[in-house]
């Protein structure tokens, strides 16, 4: 007879349907934690550390955004840099400078990174269909175009209502580590390769006139990225955190075979965050100089795209990034925020946890964006 055993319990799935490090009273020490608590992972450190010495901006910390927002009692961190300073920095009383934050959909900006700098060596089309690179792929990408899959510009079945707790963005996780399966446990590729058309639609395009969110589009363009790059997507995320010049380890979430959750499994602490996101600010460059993603993809990115819905439609949703033509950003589900100026050289996160039932709320997030824009403008004043 066997020994007796019990389900995981941080990856069981409750009444409330979702897991328990994603349930309401448990989701704060979820996303502080979930670097070990996700099924499979890696971790990635940089051979060279991107130097970072405190060089207080106090305009900053008298910033009103800043004390309301850092003194909400979701809140988890918050660091602003620039090149080599550190500006400002404040974490919560359970938090602190040395402790991984999921930063959840702040991952896809990676594939900016990756895809620009194909894009840049010539192997990538923006206007090749996902089915020419990937044969395999199911009829809810067969069709969309590269440009329309990074631009979230396209329509199938896949969902991404946080409010149902039945949508495919939540059964994704059974694929990604996020969750036990219900029943046989499907890899990442399986699971993306299933999705269909939208129901009675021929076609992915959208026809809304405003991107449509879904974090699947994410995860074909790692396998889009793999086979035009000819090599496993864990590469390019060693590469990133040299790139960054991170100080801890780039922890990211896999699936069972050892493939990257890049649309939401990165895990860093707030400064490594924002270490992050100063290779957009130096357009791509790596912390030596060499770059990483693409100067001209990144441009290409500052001035393209399709408008966001309410309550940010003065933004556009443009190769796997939020920008309004200056900045570059993107927001995490459950209330993180990432915020980089290359024309100031300045880079600015606010990390949080949203501890309501569905740990969403579109309208939290644009006095966040507002903030970190004015800051990372030099009009924190």
């Amino acid at each position: 007879m066997p020994p007796r055993s019990h389900p995981n319990p941080d990856l069981s799935v409750g009444e409330d349907r979702r897991p328990r490090w994603n349930s309401a009273p448990h989701r704060r020490q979820g996303f502080h934690n979930l670097h070990r608590l996700v099924r499979y992972g890696q971790s990635c450190r940089a051979g060279q550390v991107l130097d970072l010495r405190l060089s207080a901006d106090l305009s900053i910390a008298r910033h009103d955004a800043v004390r309301r927002l850092t003194a909400s009692p979701w809140f988890s961190a918050m660091a602003v840099i620039e090149g080599n300073r550190l500006l400002y920095e404040s974490y919560a009383p359970d938090f602190g400078p040395d402790r991984p934050h999921s930063i959840m959909s702040i991952s896809k900006m990676a594939m900016n990174l990756i895809l620009g700098r194909l894009w840049e060596d010539g192997l990538l089309r923006l206007d090749q269909t996902v089915a020419e690179v990937l044969p395999d792929i199911g009829p809810g990408y067969a069709g969309a175009r590269i440009a329309d899959v990074l631009n979230m510009n396209v329509a199938n079945g896949y969902d991404e209502d946080y409010h149902d707790p039945a949508a495919a963005v939540f059964l994704h996780e059974a694929a990604t580590g996020m969750r036990l399966p219900e029943g046989p446990e499907a890899t990442n590729r399986e699971f993306l390769c299933g999705i269909g058309l939208a129901p009675g639609a021929v076609d992915t395009v959208n026809r809304t006139g405003a991107s449509l969110y879904k974090s699947a589009n994410t995860d074909v363009l790692g396998l889009v990225a793999e086979a035009l790059g000819g090599r496993p997507l864990s590469a390019w995320l060693a590469d990133l955190a040299d790139a960054a010049g991170v100080e801890g380890a780039l922890h990211v979430a896999t699936d069972r075979v050892g493939f990257p959750l890049l649309n939401g499994g990165i895990c860093l602490t707030a400064r490594d965050l924002c270490r992050y996101g100063a290779v957009f600010a130096r357009l791509g460059a790596g912390v030596d100089g060499r770059p990483f993603g693409s100067a001209g993809f990144i441009d290409e990115t500052r001035h393209g795209g399709v408008p966001m819905p309410p309550p940010r439609a003065h933004l556009r949703y443009s190769n796997q990034t939020n920008t309004d033509g200056v900045w570059l950003g993107h927001g995490g589900y459950g209330g993180q925020y990432l915020l980089a100026n290359p024309e100031t050289g300045r880079v600015a996160c606010f990390l949080s946890v949203l501890q309501d039932e569905d740990g969403y709320d579109a309208g939290y997030y644009p006095p966040v964006i507002a903030m970190l824009a004015e800051i990372c403008a030099g009009q924190a004043r």
